[in-house]
């Protein structure tokens, strides 16, 4: 129990003090929000502006767009993109998959038009490991063409079998930042082996294939520090459902950012994930001690601490952040 090796300082942050380079995720709103439909895309920024930077926005071009409109879709998300709603550069954007004919053309289309604003783009429905880094390769491309110097993050919808047999690798790839499970397109492709009642808000945390899957796709994301996000519930309108759902995905799957897929799931899901008054307040007191003796190992409540449960409470106080939890004047000016 023992400090690191390097240095330490008091004045050092957290994220100094605690943590490797390469060891700590990127700090992703809890929350993803998906749009398709015109007049919900454009509905959308004005509740991010209103409620904060706890959710994102993704833009949809594989179902959103219509048949024969996925041009004029994928100039569509790029305005909104670009516009003066996207207040908090939180907007992303689902692209077709990389096997699809509009895949080149949606991505051409939002880093000409967009990739200066961009959160990310989500690539659905790979096969394999390779079809990742060919859709990563492409956008590269294009981020070289257009002379977008800014990193594109990519996230990447896990729903097939190929892509869950090889999600470690998918996960590791260095322009990955986040991984969702695609509940729906999973359990149609077992050709109705699994029962409709796994996509229900109950029947996804039973059946033993879902878990299996849901464990595969959290545990790939945390041993490559990406972010793992969980899938939707669809019984948008039973807000306990919600809850339950977005509380058993982060207590009990270790998922740390989940999906929305109607306005009014967003709250329930951002309230979830947020750590409790009481885990906050530990946080401080154990984060504070801890600088106080140079991340030294500390006695709190009878209870020993070191840099390992440092980091434990120093996430706590990171989600809280990102949860637009209250949080005291001098920890927020201190730390964020």
């Amino acid at each position: 129990m023992q400090p690191d090796s390097a240095r330490l300082d008091v004045t050092l942050h957290p994220r100094d003090a605690l943590f490797n380079a390469g060891d700590a995720t990127s700090e992703l709103p809890v929350c993803d929000h998906y749009c398709g439909v015109e007049a919900r895309m454009r509905k959308s920024p004005a509740m991010q502006a209103e409620m904060g930077p706890v959710f994102d926005i993704t833009l949809d071009c594989e179902d959103g767009a219509p048949v024969g409109g996925e041009a004029e879709h994928a100039h569509m998300v790029a305005e909104l993109a670009m516009s003066a709603e996207n207040v908090f550069g939180r907007v992303g954007a689902r692209v077709h998959p990389a096997s699809h004919p509009s895949f080149a053309a949606d991505v051409a289309t939002l880093v000409a038009r967009a990739g200066t604003r961009l959160a990310y783009l989500m690539v659905p429905k790979p096969d394999s490991a390779a079809d990742v880094a060919r859709a990563c390769t492409e956008i590269a491309h294009q981020r070289h063409v257009h002379g977008i110097a800014r990193p594109l993050p990519i996230h990447v919808l896990i729903e097939t079998h190929g892509a869950l047999r090889e999600v470690e690798a998918i996960a590791a790839h260095a322009d990955v930042e986040s991984l969702s499970f695609g509940l729906m397109d999973f359990v149609s492709a077992h050709r109705g082996a699994i029962p409709a009642s796994a996509m229900g808000a109950e029947g996804q945390f039973t059946h033993p294939l879902v878990l299996r899957a849901k464990l595969a796709i959290s545990a790939a994301c945390h041993g490559h520090a990406k972010t793992p996000s969980h899938c939707v519930v669809t019984e948008f309108n039973d807000l306990d459902a919600v809850a339950d759902a977005a509380t058993r995905a982060s207590r009990e799957f270790g998922y740390t950012r989940m999906w929305s897929i109607h306005p009014n799931q967003i709250e329930p899901i951002v309230t979830a994930f947020a750590p409790s008054a009481a885990e906050v307040g530990m946080a401080i007191e154990i984060i504070d001690a801890a600088q106080a003796a140079q991340w030294a190992p500390i006695r709190h409540r009878d209870t020993l601490h070191d840099r390992a449960s440092y980091r434990y409470f120093w996430q706590v106080l990171e989600r809280a952040h990102r949860t637009g939890q209250p949080l005291p004047a001098q920890v927020v000016e201190r730390f964020f």
